[in-house]
């Protein structure tokens, strides 16, 4: 902390904010139920339900430890106990927030008193002084001089009315009945965000995995929630993007391991809505992890795939590559049992044991939302051990169509090599542009798509395996 901030915390007058005078104040010892619905981007519900005493007629309430992100034209108070009569005038969302630098900040032009002590004797003395300046350090005006820098301890005469020790949502309203009721505030916040994180594991040979999933939670509103009825959304909203209501800090992450429990799914609207069986607290400043789904034996495709590219049809290259990477892939059908449940976005990290029994990590994917029964397909990275020599062997211009369009023949020499000590199939993906036509080929291919060639080649163990193939192919004008 800074000299300016220890001398005004010395300070006992600045040590608590004073009760704003006409105020009801709630806080979370009031609070009966929290729930919170978490979607993936930034965005909670937040229901708080709380029971307060209200005078009849009018009230002025104070309602501590909201979220310090909370969008304040989102609030909506409801009284649950006497909903007749009860009317809602004007509310002030007041996240200004009680900090040496603030308290000194808001008495700009006021007067303080400098409290000095004596190092020899201890003698405290006392001196008004008035605040001329707070940007870049601390400008003070006493009766025969101005000194900069604060000289000793400050005491201050009290605490603004819209200077608070934490978020508060201060609301005037009507009450038709006196006495305890039970209320409930909802509202929307930034500062909490979910995402889903996956673990598989590989068997030896490659053709099962084990799979399970985490949803990991963070929260950085600035409030806590103890004892909360969670809840996720995991979908795309559309949402109207605003500026945010205070100024956003970095704050550090405690990590936190929940124990295993399972999340019930259900549909909700053209989303899916995951509901914790258990309260959870989410702490402030905390990344929390709760089980998803765990599953075991599932039937995996693995695939070697070497993807080339259109730019080399419609020109003269030669030699176009050595070496090539080829790519790693597993996929996976989200069905059977423990899986066949939408899968909400994530990273699925993948592990495979050693000889030894080890897990050792093979590489990571990001999946998007996927449904039931779809396919889950992995990119893990490049083969070691495959690799593949691109060479262009032919290039022809044909006569042209028109000013416009011209017709290309070319043809291409691949090298597939494999060092492993088994055999593989690579499969062999070229995007051809325009109109094109399998001239010649040494292997069969066949048609993915309306632009793409597809060949599956075997490759044997620690050898070699050649495809040769000629196009011809009408660039579109």
């Amino acid at each position: 902390m800074s000299a300016v901030g220890m001398a005004i915390f010395c300070s006992h007058l600045a040590a608590a904010p004073a009760d704003p005078k006409g105020e009801t104040i709630t806080t979370a010892m009031d609070q009966k139920e929290v729930a919170v619905t978490i979607y993936n981007d930034d965005l909670a519900l937040v229901k708080d339900a709380r029971r307060v005493g209200l005078e009849r007629d009018f009230n002025r309430l104070a309602w501590r430890g909201v979220s310090a992100q909370m969008r304040p034209e989102t609030a909506l108070l409801r009284n649950v106990s006497h909903p007749g009569g009860f009317r809602l005038q004007e509310q002030n969302f007041d996240f200004d927030l009680l900090t040496p630098e603030k308290l000194l900040e808001k008495n700009l032009n006021k007067t303080v008193t400098v409290i000095r002590t004596n190092p020899a004797t201890g003698a405290e003395t006392r001196e008004a002084a008035t605040v001329l300046a707070t940007s870049g350090g601390t400008v003070l005006k006493f009766a025969d001089r101005i000194e900069t820098g604060v000289p000793g301890r400050l005491a201050f005469s009290g605490v603004p009315e819209n200077l608070r020790d934490k978020p508060t949502l201060v609301v005037s309203l009507v009450n038709a009945v006196a006495g305890e009721q039970d209320l409930e505030l909802s509202y929307l916040t930034g500062g909490m965000s979910w995402h889903a994180d996956y673990v598989a594991e590989l068997n030896e040979r490659d053709d099962r995995l084990d799979f399970s999933g985490w949803v990991t939670l963070t929260n950085q509103s600035g409030a806590a929630y103890p004892n909360a009825r969670l809840q996720l959304v995991a979908g795309d909203l559309n949402r109207v993007r605003r500026q945010p209501y205070g100024p956003r800090e970095p704050m550090a992450m405690a990590a936190k391991m929940a124990e295993a429990e399972d999340l019930r799914q259900e549909s909700l609207f053209e989303y899916h809505l995951y509901t914790l069986q258990r309260p959870t607290t989410l702490s402030e400043n905390q990344t929390k992890q709760v089980a998803l789904l765990s599953t075991t034996g599932v039937s995996v495709r693995k695939e070697f795939l070497l993807a080339g590219a259109s730019h080399y049809y419609f020109g003269q290259y030669g030699d176009i590559g050595q070496k090539l990477k080829v790519a790693v892939f597993v996929e996976f059908r989200n069905k059977g049992e423990g899986l066949g449940i939408p899968l909400p976005k994530g990273v699925v990290r993948v592990y495979k044991k050693d000889s030894q029994g080890n897990a050792q990590f093979v590489g990571e994917d990001r999946i998007d939302h996927t449904p039931r029964n779809e396919t889950v397909r992995l990119r893990l990275g490049n083969a070691f051990d495959v690799t593949a020599d691109r060479k262009q062997t032919d290039f022809q211009r044909l006569a042209p169509e028109s000013r416009h369009a011209a017709v290309f023949e070319t043809a291409y020499k691949l090298v597939l090599k494999n060092a492993k000590k088994e055999a593989v199939d690579v499969v062999v993906r070229e995007p051809v542009p325009g109109d094109w036509t399998m001239v010649s080929e040494s292997q069969p291919h066949t048609k993915a798509a309306s632009g793409i060639a597809e060949w599956k080649i075997r490759v044997p163990a620690d050898g070699e395996a050649t495809l040769t193939y000629r196009v011809r192919a009408r660039q579109r004008g």
